[in-house]
């Protein structure tokens, strides 16, 4: 990975961001803090970051079990998005990005908004290995959906949670995009990152888009 600086960007539009020279921090800035994303965060961070890695984490996989009344759906039919669930054999693939400095509030701020206030996540804290140094592991905040948030939705068919992404739109985007380039993101980290139910979800909407809706609507939903 290239090192890129976070006075040239304040958002990532690519999965592999470049990694930027590390920024002499004042005796009065809070630590240093990776945050690590599995959702929409490894395509669209949307705050500045210093550095950034492609990496995984173990002891979870990822799950389309949390529902979305904002960015992907609407309170009448909520969309569908990931959360992390705890398993013993898990690996979940995604991106850190590592805030220093004035940036630690800003993004923590911005995420408080993002993912709590409006998606009902709680942070917790991971082990995130990076794909270049897996050796090197990093601590990491994370935000978790967990059960006791009221827009959980829990375990469903691959077949369901697929028709519920075909049907749903929030103020992000259509619900279907998001899926989308998830599965985009995973093809870029190579072949040693697999994730089962992403996969199947993404073929069980292969299969349904052309009996959901004619051809040009299916291609303008992505």
């Amino acid at each position: 990975m290239k090192q890129e600086s976070a006075s040239q960007r304040t958002a990532a539009a690519s999965p592999s961001p470049e990694l930027s020279a590390q920024h002499p921090r004042d005796a009065g800035d809070p630590p240093a803090l990776w945050i690590f994303g599995y959702g929409s965060l490894v395509w669209r961070p949307d705050f500045a970051y210093s550095d950034s890695r492609v990496g995984f984490v173990r002891g979870y996989s990822r799950r389309f079990w949390q529902g979305d009344t904002f960015h992907r759906g609407s309170d009448k039919m909520p969309g569908r998005v990931v959360t992390l669930l705890e398993d013993h054999e898990g690996c979940t693939w995604g991106v850190a990005y590592q805030v220093q400095g004035e940036q630690v509030s800003e993004a923590l701020k911005y995420l408080n908004v993002r993912e709590a206030v409006l998606g009902g996540y709680d942070t917790k804290e991971v082990t995130f290995y990076p794909q270049d140094t897996p050796d090197q592991p990093l601590k990491a905040l994370a935000y978790v959906a967990t059960p006791q948030n009221p827009g959980y939705l829990g375990p469903a068919p691959e077949e369901a949670i697929a028709t519920q992404i075909l049907a749903c739109r929030g103020f992000s985007g259509h619900n279907l995009e998001y899926l989308l380039r998830l599965a985009d993101f995973m093809q870029l980290c190579g072949p040693q990152a697999q994730d089962e139910h992403l996969a199947a979800i993404v073929d069980a909407v292969g299969t349904m888009l052309p009996c959901f809706c004619p051809t040009e609507q299916a291609l303008a939903l992505v």
